[in-house]
Order: structure tokens, then C-alpha cells, then sequence
């Protein structure tokens, strides 16, 4: 790479995962880096990401693990070409920190914290000579000039190009607020509408069925659901019943199209298999088969496992009429369904959806409208499932705002 201009400075404005990671390239590549973010610390909603298991990359195959972009697969591929899963735990073990697969393929460090990796990149950055600025609220520019709102007032600073590594609309007391898009939409950047993603969704249940099973996992169930193509997909995992509605990574797998059916039609309908290790035939079977003196649920208990929040699920879902005629019951036991009214509020959303348009950026990451300003990390319009998908992305794209703006200033 040809040599940068003497003394040239870059803002990065985030200290997320994608900002650390544009300022580790920028750093190492010889630019003079100043980090600032709005909140006390960084990498705050990292470190909550990791408080159950710090789930960082995936293990499975990358053609499988690209597929998991979605609708923005094509324009994330660049990406994950300069930056992958393999090359995530790499880095990891760079920073002396061990990873190991777990039984789901989900890669973790091996001590399952985020701490201690993050205190270790942490120092790798300020010995490499990263300024951190802590408490520095971006308020966008006067004329180049970028603005921040500081504890000692406003102040103002002139950089060679900027990195925008602000999140998206979710966790708003973590930093990721949202309150970047009007500053870039003054500046005519083209953003999407932010949008919860792996959310959970409001039902409306029965006050008699919330009171009951709010908080209950489903642990064994598949759930068949049309995605953002439009076709049926099922997948088996678990997920939990809400005091409203449902959440849990196998909703949140299937949020996106959810969300999209609900914004197009206003609800979406999923069907629940609560037998997935049993044929519709065996099903069928079992619930025909003579039950004497028996109940319907004591039978569907003995001979299926029907019990508790299952239960009452078909309750909640069936009429009467239904719950007592043999072969439909068989077959919503296959197929149940439920209809979902709304997504929760973004702000409960583990991440989100929309942002700065990929139309807008050019191949260097760089605003169209805003010459030397580049931009990364969930503020750009994708979205994945949990599962390390989000924080691999995140890293790579931070990993590639910082080279493109190396590219760009040796050009300047």
C-alpha cells in the first residue's frame, strides 16, 4: 500500500466492535487515530452480548454462513471475503485469547467471557497509539468540522476522513440510539428506515393463557414460517412464551420475514410444530388411538408428551370444536397456528434493520454525498441472525471502512 500523507488524521465515531476494528487497520496502517464515543466506556453492548456466553463467529461452511445475510448476502460477501469466521478467531488468538466450537457450531473464547478479550484489544489499540475520547456525543459538522457535544461543551475538530461506526437503533442506553440519521439525511446520504431485527412479537394472548405461561420455554418445537422470499421455511430450535407474545432465537431467526409480512399485510401467521420428532401419520395415530375414561389432554400427555405450555397452546389456538375432532387436533399438533400482530418496540430488539443504503457507499465504504467519510457496522442496511453472524459482519466491515479510507487518503 503506498505510503499515507505525513500526520494523517482519521475520527473514527463509535466504539462498537466495527469502530475498534476500523481504528486497530487505520492504526496499523500508519494513520494518526482518535476513537470517540458518547458513552462513559466502550464497547458497552459488547460486553453485554457476552454476559450469557460470548458467542463471537460461527463454524459452519462459508457458502452456509454467507447465506445467513439474507437479502443483503451479495453486497456482506465482500466483507466476509477480507475478513471471515476463520480469520475472526484468528485474530482472537492474536490477542492471546483461545476460542473453542461449541455443540451448536457457535464459536466462543474459551472462557466464555467478552471482558477479557476486550481489555486486550484495548490495550493493543492505545499502544498503537489510539486516542480515546469517552463522553463525546457526535453532533454532526459546521461546515468539515465535526461537532461533539462534550462534558466541558461543544467542541469542534477538522480530521483527513472520518470512519461512522454508530449502530443501529437498538439498546438506546448502550449508545445505539439511532440519532445519526437525520445528520446524515441533511446531508443527503441515503438511509432506510431503522426497523427492529431478532425481535421478539406481540400475540395478544388470552389473559387466562399469559397468566399461565408467560416465561415458559418451548423447547422441543419447529416453527414453519414464509421468509423474505416469500417461501415456507421450518426450522427447530426453542423459544419462549411472553406475557404478550413470543421471543427467543428461533423467532429471532425468522424475524426478518416476519417483520416484513406484518408491515405488508399488518400480521403474520406461524405454525408451530409441538411434535417434531414424531411423523404427522404417528401423530395422527396416537391422537385416534381409543383413550377409555381418559381425557383428551391426559391422553395426548401419555401418548405424545403433551403437557403444560403445549397444552395450553392448543387451548389458546383451538376452538372447542376443534380441540375435539380427532384429526384436525392431529393435524394442528403439526400445524399450529399462531398470529403475530406486531414486533416489539426496536429498542428491546437485540439488533437492527435498515440504515445507510449500500447504493450510497461507494467500494471503499465511503459516502457518495460526503467525500471522505466512510461508514460501517450495524448503521449500514443488513441484518443476521444471533449465532456470531452479527459480530463477524461488524468486524469485517469495520475491518474494511478502515482500509478503504487508507486507500482513500493515499490517493488524496
Amino acid at each position: 500500500m503506498p505510503e499515507l500523507p505525513s500526520q494523517a488524521r482519521v475520527a473514527v465515531i463509535g466504539g462498537g466492535p466495527a469502530g475498534l476494528m476500523a481504528a486497530e487497520v487505520l492504526s496499523q496502517g500508519g494513520a494518526a487515530v482518535d476513537l470517540y464515543d458518547a458513552m462513559p466506556s466502550v464497547g458497552r453492548k459488547f460486553l453485554l452480548a457476552g454476559k450469557g456466553g460470548m458467542n463471537i463467529t460461527h463454524s459452519e461452511p462459508a457458502l452456509a454462513f454467507g447465506q445467513r445475510y439474507g437479502a443483503r448476502a451479495a453486497q456482506v460477501a465482500p466483507w466476509l471475503a477480507g475478513f471471515d469466521a476463520q480469520a475472526v478467531r484468528d485474530w482472537i488468538h492474536g490477542l492471546g485469547v483461545d476460542t473453542f466450537v461449541g455443540t451448536s457450531g457457535r464459536v466462543f473464547p474459551a472462557d466464555m467471557k467478552a471482558a477479557p478479550l476486550l481489555r486486550a484489544w484495548l490495550q493493543r489499540l492505545r499502544e498503537g497509539g489510539v486516542q480515546f475520547h469517552m463522553r463525546h456525543r457526535w453532533l454532526g459538522w459546521n461546515g468539515e468540522a465535526l461537532r461533539f457535544a462534550t462534558p466541558d461543551g461543544e467542541r469542534e475538530a477538522l480530521f483527513d476522513a472520518v470512519i461512522l461506526a454508530l449502530g443501529g437503533a437498538s439498546w438506546a442506553r448502550l449508545g445505539s440510539d439511532g440519532a445519526w440519521v437525520p445528520l446524515l439525511r441533511e446531508r443527503s446520504v441515503p438511509v432506510a428506515p431503522l426497523a427492529p431485527s431478532n425481535c421478539g412479537f406481540d400475540t395478544d394472548w388470552s389473559e387466562h393463557f399469559s397468566s399461565r405461561h408467560a416465561g415458559a420455554p418451548l423447547t422441543t418445537v419447529a416453527i414453519t414460517a414464509h421468509g423474505s422470499d416469500g417461501a415456507p421455511h421450518k426450522r427447530q430450535g426453542q423459544f419462549v412464551i411472553t406475557a404478550g407474545g413470543v421471543e427467543g432465537s428461533l423467532i429471532y431467526a425468522l424475524s426478518a420475514g416476519l417483520r416484513e409480512q406484518i408491515a405488508a399485510s399488518g400480521s403474520a401467521t406461524i405454525w408451530l410444530d409441538l411434535v417434531p420428532d414424531f411423523s404427522a401419520g404417528k401423530v395422527f395415530e396416537e391422537v385416534t388411538r381409543p383413550r377409555g375414561s381418559r381425557s383428551m389432554s391426559s391422553h395426548l400427555q401419555s401418548r405424545l408428551g403433551i403437557k403444560g405450555v403445549k397444552s395450553g397452546l392448543l387451548r389458546e389456538c383451538l376452538s372447542a370444536a376443534e380441540f375435539g375432532d380427532s384429526a384436525r387436533l392431529a393435524a394442528a399438533l403439526k400445524m399450529l397456528p399462531v398470529t403475530l400482530k406486531r414486533a416489539r418496540p426496536i429498542d428491546e430488539a437485540i439488533s437492527s434493520a435498515g440504515g445507510v443504503r449500500f447504493d450510497a457507499l461507494d467500494a471503499n465504504a465511503m459516502l457518495r454525498a460526503v467525500p471522505g467519510v466512510f461508514a460501517a457496522g450495524e448503521m449500514v442496511d443488513w441484518e443476521a441472525p444471533t449465532g456470531g453472524y452479527l459480530l463477524t459482519a461488524c468486524f469485517a466491515s469495520g475491518r474494511a471502512a478502515g482500509l478503504g479510507a487508507l486507500n482513500w487518503l493515499t490517493r488524496s
